[in-house]
């Protein structure tokens, strides 16, 4: 019976794919689970179709997030911290604090776990900082701390 797979099955196929298993393997245990379905010329047309509609998306958010790196190449993002000597800060600025900065100054909405810092900045002056908007697209955002009066 040929079936195409809604889910991975371990040793048998991945989903998407069209395979030829046996009658009772299907019938018992994929159908009946949820894990495939018949492969009839609707259900065929059908996942093309869906399998089109998920490229087209893939290729908006890859354009969403390029449109966006433009925007972050561009920013510096003001923060303000009280400052010991040397420089040095009184605490640190973590990814939260630059992302509610981003949000609230340049309505820009990045989760913080999008902004990839290997530590808290804790000096004063400009930081680049790497934000991975998309597995492909890294934009870089300059954070600037000033000191507070």
């Amino acid at each position: 019976m040929k079936v195409i797979f809604l889910k991975d099955v371990k040793g048998k196929g991945k989903k998407g794919e069209i395979k030829n298993v046996a009658d009772g393997y299907a019938q018992n245990y994929l159908l009946k689970n949820n894990l495939a379905i018949e492969a009839t010329p609707a259900n065929i047309k059908s996942m093309e179709a869906k399998k089109r509609r998920e490229i087209k998306q893939k290729e908006q958010e890859m354009q969403e997030a390029k449109n966006l790196k433009g925007k972050i190449d561009q920013l510096t993002v003001e923060l303000t911290a009280k400052a010991g000597e040397g420089g040095r800060l009184f605490g640190s600025i973590t990814s939260k604090q630059i992302a509610e900065k981003l949000q609230k100054d340049h309505n820009i909405k990045i989760d913080k776990r999008k902004i990839e810092m290997d530590d808290a900045i804790r000096s004063l002056g400009y930081t680049k900082i790497p934000v991975k908007l998309h597995p492909e697209v890294t934009a870089t955002l300059t954070v600037h701390v000033k000191e507070q009066n």
